[in-house]
C-alpha cells in the first residue's frame, strides 16, 4: 500500500492486548516493515498529560461529557503529531485503543451515544479513521478473571468500574464490527497467545505487502 498502515488493537479489560501488540509488531518487523507503538489516551507529551487526568483519581473524578472531551482533545494532539506524520513516512502504526474505545466506553457505556463521540472525533481529529482494527475478544468471566489477576487490586479509574459496565463495552464493540465489518474485526482471545497472534495476522492479510 501507498504509505503506511494505521492499525487500532481494541477490546475490554483483561482480553490481552499489551502481549499481542508486543506480538504483532515482532510479526510484522521480521516482514521487514517500520513499525510504530503508541496508545491511547497517550503517544504524545499533550495527550500523555491528558492521560494523567483521566485514568488517575477516583470514578466521579469526571462525567461523562468531560471525560469524553478530554479523550477528543487527546486524540486530535496523538493524530496530528505522531500518526499521521508516521504513516506519511511509510510506517506501520499500532494504537493501542483508538476512536473505538471513545464509542463503546463513553459514547454506549456512559450513555452519549456514538453520534456525539462521532462528532467529537470529527471535530478533534478530522473523523480519521484506522485502516483496521482489530477487537480481542474474550467471555466477559475470562476478561475479569485476566483484568482481576493482572491489576491486583490496583485498576485504574475506568478499568475499575463495575462487571454490568464491562459488559456493555464488550457488546459495543460487536455492533461495530457487525455494522463495520471492513473495518473493524472480531479476534477470537482465548487460548494460547501464539494462537491469537496467528489471528491477528490473518486479519490483516489484505493490508500486507505482497
Amino acid at each position: 500500500m501507498a504509505g503506511g498502515v494505521f492499525l487500532s488493537i481494541e477490546g475490554g479489560e483483561g482480553v490481552g492486548k499489551s502481549t499481542q501488540i508486543t506480538a504483532l509488531k515482532d510479526a510484522l518487523e521480521s516482514r521487514g516493515l517500520n513499525v510504530v507503538l503508541t496508545r491511547e489516551p497517550g503517544g504524545t507529551e499533550g495527550a500523555e498529560a491528558i492521560r494523567q487526568l483521566l485514568l488517575g483519581g477516583d470514578d466521579d473524578r469526571w462525567g461523562a461529557r468531560p471525560e469524553a472531551l478530554l479523550f477528543a482533545a487527546a486524540r486530535g494532539d496523538h493524530v496530528e503529531k505522531l500518526i499521521k506524520p508516521a504513516l506519511a513516512a511509510g510506517k506501520w502504526v499500532i494504537s493501542d485503543r483508538f476512536i473505538d474505545s471513545s464509542r463503546a466506553y463513553q459514547g454506549v457505556s456512559l450513555g452519549l451515544g456514538d453520534a456525539d463521540i462521532m462528532e467529537l472525533h470529527r471535530i478533534g481529529s478530522g473523523g480519521f479513521l484506522p485502516h483496521r482494527t482489530l477487537v480481542l475478544d474474550l467471555s466477559d468471566a475470562e476478561a475479569a478473571s485476566r483484568a482481576s489477576a493482572r491489576d491486583n487490586g490496583q485498576s485504574d479509574r475506568i478499568g475499575g468500574r463495575d462487571a454490568e459496565f464491562h459488559a456493555n463495552v464488550r457488546l459495543a464493540f460487536h455492533s461495530f464490527a457487525a455494522t463495520e465489518p471492513d473495518r473493524v474485526r472480531l479476534i477470537d482471545a482465548a487460548g494460547e497467545a501464539n494462537d491469537v497472534t496467528t489471528r491477528l495476522i490473518a486479519a490483516i492479510a489484505d493490508l500486507l505487502p505482497s
